[in-house]
């Protein structure tokens, strides 16, 4: 059976995709309907009537942005064989997203933090609990690192998690400013040497 309505005459994830290259770069407030259009390759009707409006297309391309840009750095909290391996790799991931040729420099959500001015209370409350996905993640590998054996029971995982955030969330403002993965690399494994102290443990 035939499809009613009219047909839409663009790729709808592919013009998301662009969007979020937009934001991602330029940030939403200095992003305008003109240079989405442009991006997208559509017109401002078929844009409106496919995702409502700039603020529900930045959610929208935000939520894309986590869908397709999170994984891989995400991916050694659950694989990796320990905790410490596992944010290690997390951070060493986030060095090499935030540095990647062709694309935006940073991490959209992290940077989110202060170039979304003039999004919604909706919105801007999305993006909080998308930037706190990474403490729960983090924490989450923790508790069951303990539950485990692997870590002492004495060790606060929320804190712990909290600080490797904040190291990763300065990577990606580090590499909005130019900073090669190699710097971002460094910072990483200096954070790191940090492990045993946060631990309370010599080993």
């Amino acid at each position: 059976m035939a499809e009613r309505g009219r047909p839409r005459t663009f790729d709808r994830e592919a013009a998301l995709a662009e969007a979020m290259r937009v934001f991602w770069a330029q940030g939403y407030e200095a992003t305008s309907m003109s240079d989405l259009v442009e991006a997208m390759g559509i017109n401002s009707p078929s844009l409106y009537a496919a995702f409502g409006s700039k603020d529900a297309l930045y959610r929208e391309a935000a939520g894309y942005f986590a869908q397709t840009e999170s994984g891989e750095i995400l991916s050694s909290l659950r694989h990796a064989p320990t905790a410490r391996a596992g944010i290690e790799g997390f951070l060493l991931a986030s060095a090499d997203s935030f540095t990647r040729p062709g694309r935006p420099s940073g991490c959209m959500i992290v940077l989110s933090a202060v170039n979304a001015v003039g999004v919604s209370q909706e919105t801007g409350q999305l993006l909080r609990d998308m930037r706190k996905g990474s403490v729960k993640a983090i924490e989450a590998r923790l508790r069951a690192a303990v539950v485990s054996g692997e870590l002492p029971a004495t060790i606060d995982p929320h804190a712990i998690a909290d600080y490797f955030v904040t190291v990763q969330q300065g990577m990606s403002i580090k590499a909005r400013d130019g900073s090669s993965r190699s710097a971002l690399v460094a910072i990483a494994m200096g954070a790191m040497a940090a492990w045993d102290g946060l631990i309370g443990s010599g080993k």
